[in-house]
């Protein structure tokens, strides 16, 4: 009888651990972005960028991004984009939120992080897909100049569309630079497993 309880307490015991240790998490963390030259898949750091994945989350799920169109690319630095229309008209955002640059992670190649003003903690809506290490947009010093940029995800699939907008004509637009020509619009952003 002592044996049978304990095989049965042995056998709860590991079942209800190994559930709890194969729960998977509530939270989404991979993002498809379908634009017009194909598709882009980012997976969200949600441990160590908990404030700008949530953020990031937050648009997809209302369809903020859809339609809007990566307006800034700057070949071997970034591709910027979620904040203006195909009309160039910019988008109604939610209130800034905190930077977390300062979570470890880095400004490289197929990273995304949050584009903010010089303000460090002014992010909202738009983000950057970084062409190469650029290690000068990491974070040093909780000081103005060392803030740094908001790593919270990074490009899986589709880097070769990351890398054809910088294959495309880009110029001036009301007063910004580095806009492409032809629109690149983000079609459809949407949470994926």
């Amino acid at each position: 009888m002592r044996l049978t309880f304990f095989v049965l307490m042995l056998f709860l015991t590991s079942t209800h651990s190994f559930a709890t240790e194969n729960k998977m998490s509530d939270t989404p963390n991979k993002v498809k972005l379908t634009t017009t030259l194909g598709t882009i898949t980012i997976q969200l750091n949600t441990e160590k960028a908990p404030i700008s994945s949530k953020n990031f989350i937050e648009y997809v799920k209302e369809g903020f991004y859809d339609g809007t169109i990566f307006h800034r690319v700057i070949p071997g630095f970034m591709a910027q984009g979620g904040g203006f229309t195909a009309d160039f008209e910019q988008k109604k955002t939610h209130a800034t939120i905190k930077n977390e640059a300062d979570n470890g992670l880095k400004n490289t190649r197929g990273s995304l992080a949050m584009a903010r003003t010089s303000d460090p903690d002014s992010a909202t809506a738009q983000f950057f897909i970084n062409y190469k290490d650029t290690s000068f947009l990491d974070y040093t010093s909780p000081t103005q100049s060392g803030w740094g940029y908001a790593v919270f995800g990074e490009v899986i699939e589709g880097m070769d569309v990351v890398d054809e907008m910088a294959n495309q004509p880009t110029g001036n637009h009301g007063g910004h630079q580095d806009v492409p020509k032809t629109n690149i619009v983000i079609t459809k952003a949407e949470i994926v497993k």
